[in-house]
């Protein structure tokens, strides 16, 4: 029988960063549970697997240095070497540079480059070394070479688990999906369509038609994973910022079971990245300080995801000192970002940290201080149609609340026609329907209207997308909300709720303002999906230009 390479590759891969994972994460628990034995155990397991893997792919510098890393790692089992600080450093050094061996095995490189080879000599040495206390001072002493980039290689396809279960759930709609189809087939094509009762083919259609829900819906939940083992990941960053920026920090992850779309969870991976670093560096305080104020010297960052009104909600929190506002206010107006900071509330001067370039660093250290990241975090998470707010007490803490949908793949929407086109308006932005007030009706491009004694700025969609149209009687408006601010959106008319399959656009047409995507509607045309933040930003910023003239 022909082995199939590519396939057994494919799942080394997988396998392989699974493990290294799950000894990462295990090592920074070994941390402060050193005399936990059976997580040492698994821990040596992994590694053990992880040779046994290279060796039945014969990848032989592979294998050979797995084999020291076993070495070692028995020997600490068998409690001839201590577990200590420096230990786990090493280890963890080794987690990052057999991930980098695997990046280039994969990509057809089966010889270590001369820093690994020299690594795990240095931990062949300490193996090699029977007396315990020569090997705790060589692992002190070990190799410390500089971890350099993987060499380039062809990016392998992405890969999921999928429960089996959940398969054969959908073998079996595709199979009754297919008799119900056949049914209908069987209507036409003996020209029983017309002579059937009118309940017998809506019967028909509506079997149909919920099988094919049922089958959409098992699907996004195929694609659905736990945030858990994204989220515990982060431990290892959350150490090693702390330890550099001369602090102690710790992770607490909730609700680890939350599911969310694979690919909405790739993409959420830097945006939390930086608010980790973000909370670590200007955040929590020194040990020092800490204690001064009474606090715990070791902070805390709490991870939590769960699920609200159908979208996907991720918090960070940290306890440290929170945020500025006086100094927020006055780096902003050192920058001429605000003329009045009076003027401004709480809320708009925590926000003023998204700001492009807006850092309060003293110094640019290896963390922070060149003012990227956080107006990073902002255009990633508009740019997933999602929303971003912060909370924050001075010397408690502050919070990071991202609000997503659950997929990219399919939103709830609502339709509304302008001109002769339609356009598509994420469900979760709409706040309420309202006829546009008479008065209105003269200004071709947009105003303020009166809504329960509140200025609601809007604009007229054919006038933004400068689409020809025969003006209505009667204009309604789609008021739409985004972080707290709300604009009105000026339709011909309202089609109502539907759902929408997210189509990217173009490369032609990537850029353009207001517009996240387009999906295909049911009779075959194409209709765009509205960006809301992008169109409440501009109906500010149009309402404020007529006040100013």
């Amino acid at each position: 029988m022909e082995i199939n390479r590519e396939m057994l590759l494919q799942s080394f891969r997988d396998e392989t960063e699974e493990l290294l994972t799950q000894m990462e994460q295990s090592l920074l628990l070994l941390e402060s549970r050193p005399d936990d034995h059976e997580l040492f155990s698994s821990i040596f397991r992994a590694a053990h697997t992880l040779k046994g893997n290279a060796s039945l792919l014969e990848f032989k510098s592979a294998t050979h240095a797995l084999h020291s890393l076993e070495d070692l790692l028995d020997l600490v089992r068998n409690g001839a070497i201590q577990i200590s600080s420096e230990l786990i450093n090493l280890l963890l050094q080794a987690v990052d540079i057999t991930r980098q061996i695997a990046k280039r095995l994969l990509a057809g490189e089966d010889r270590l480059l001369p820093e690994h080879q020299h690594f795990f000599s240095g931990l062949a040495q300490i193996a090699n070394d029977s007396n315990a206390r020569k090997a705790a001072a060589a692992s002190e002493t070990g190799p410390n070479s500089e971890i350099v980039a993987p060499a380039a290689g062809t990016k392998g396809a992405a890969s999921l688990r999928v429960d089996v279960a959940r398969l054969d759930r959908m073998l079996n709609l595709t199979v009754e999906f297919a008799i119900a189809q056949g049914r209908m087939r069987r209507m036409l094509h003996h020209k029983t369509f017309a002579s059937a009762g009118a309940s017998e083919v809506f019967e028909a259609h509506a079997s149909l038609e919920a099988l094919f829900l049922e089958l959409q819906e098992l699907l996004m939940k195929i694609r659905m994973v736990p945030v858990g083992p994204t989220f515990h990941r982060f431990a290892r960053s959350v150490r090693d910022m702390a330890r550099k920026s001369g602090k102690i920090a710790r992770m607490l992850v909730v609700g680890e079971d939350v599911e969310v779309d694979t690919t909405m969870l790739e993409h959420i991976h830097d945006p939390l990245l930086h608010m980790i670093r973000n909370s670590i560096d200007h955040g929590l305080e020194s040990p020092a300080i800490r204690r001064a104020a009474g606090k715990d010297p070791s902070g805390k960052i709490v991870l939590e995801a769960f699920h609200d009104s159908g979208n996907i909600v991720v918090r960070i929190s940290d306890d440290g000192a929170g945020l500025d506002a006086a100094k927020i206010a006055q780096h902003a107006k050192n920058r001429g970002l605000v003329s009045d900071v009076s003027r401004l509330s709480e809320s708009d001067i925590h926000n003023l940290i998204f700001q492009p370039g807006f850092s309060t660093a003293d110094k640019i250290s290896e963390l922070s201080g060149r003012g990227v990241g956080l107006d990073v975090v902002r255009r990633n998470v508009n740019a997933l149609s999602g929303t971003l707010q912060i909370e924050s007490v001075k010397g408690q803490g502050t919070t990071f609340t991202i609000r997503l949908p659950l997929t990219l793949a399919i939103i709830d929407g609502f339709a509304v026609k302008a001109g002769t086109e339609t356009y598509v308006v994420p469900l979760n932005s709409v706040k309420e329907c309202l006829e546009l007030p008479a008065e209105s009706h003269d200004c071709d491009t947009g105003g303020v209207i009166n809504l329960r004694g509140e200025a609601l700025p809007f604009l007229r969609l054919h006038d933004l997308f400068g689409t020809s149209r025969n003006a209505p009687v009667r204009e309604q408006i789609l008021v739409v909300e985004h972080q707290g601010g709300r604009a009105g959106l000026a339709a011909d008319e309202l089609l109502g709720e539907q759902q929408a399959v997210i189509k990217p656009l173009g490369r032609l047409f990537q850029g353009i303002s207001g517009v996240s995507g387009s999906t295909i509607l049911g009779d075959g045309r194409v209709a765009l999906i509205l960006d809301v933040p992008a169109i409440c930003r501009e109906a500010v910023h149009r309402s404020t230009q007529a006040a100013l003239q």
